[in-house]
């Protein structure tokens, strides 16, 4: 596990009996939606796949220096592979035997320059997170990666279509000019190295009724064509 405990005599505490809410929102209604926009379509193809968790906006506990002071934010979203899925109220690296492998941090004003700094030192010296993200989603030119090689992090470089590639997932990290929620932006989104977008719910069933509509068109073809053809034989 990722994290320095030191040697201790008494029990753990666990999800169950930690703090897990620091009654904060997301600084403003863009930043919750980018958050629910990459959840909600990375939890559906790790849950298919059996991968692991992802969350965000809640702690994750990594030492114990944190109950006596909780100085440490949990991460906007974050995806843990190799573990159950099911619910949890905080994430416990003791209690769950890691820490995450992946970090996606949403810039704001007044949390940039910590994102990029103390925080990505935490990420990189005590968590060990094996990928880092940052994205502004009010300056989508403002998105890094890094991947931690040996004992720090080194920047990810755009591929030739300008994502970035989390080879952690074997997924890619696009800017995607869309609506999402009645607000018109450009998001970041999961995509497929082949370029297809992880969908929405939403998304999903219009792209099966599409589906289903053109067999219809195409069956229906079909049956005028034999129509058509049984006609001029027997004229």
């Amino acid at each position: 596990m990722s994290s320095v405990l030191g040697e201790i005599d008494f029990i753990l505490p666990t999800q169950d009996n930690l703090p897990y809410d620091d009654g904060e929102p997301m600084e403003t209604e863009r930043h919750r939606k980018q958050m629910e926009l990459l959840i909600t379509t990375l939890e559906p193809w790790l849950v298919e796949r059996q991968l692991g968790y992802v969350n965000g906006n809640m702690f994750v506990y990594y030492t114990l220096e944190q109950l006596r002071h909780l100085h440490f934010k949990g991460p906007d979203v974050f995806v843990v592979l190799d573990v159950p899925l099911g619910e949890r109220k905080s994430w416990v690296s003791w209690q769950e035997g890691k820490t995450p492998d992946i970090v996606i941090e949403l810039l704001s004003d007044s949390t940039k320059n910590y994102d990029k700094t103390e925080k990505k030192l935490v990420y990189q010296n005590h968590l060990k997170v094996a990928e880092y993200f940052w994205y502004d989603p009010f300056n989508p030119t403002d998105w890094k990666g890094f991947r931690l090689m040996g004992r720090t992090y080194q920047e990810i470089s755009l591929d030739a279509q300008q994502r970035l590639i989390s080879q952690e997932l074997g997924l890619a990290l696009v800017r995607w000019s869309g609506t999402f929620h009645q607000v018109q932006a450009t998001w970041l989104r999961w995509a497929t190295l082949e370029g297809e977008l992880l969908w929405l719910p939403e998304e999903a069933e219009k792209q099966r009724a599409d589906q289903e509509a053109q067999a219809r068109r195409e069956a229906e073809a079909e049956i005028f064509r034999l129509k058509a053809l049984l006609a001029e034989k027997s004229s």
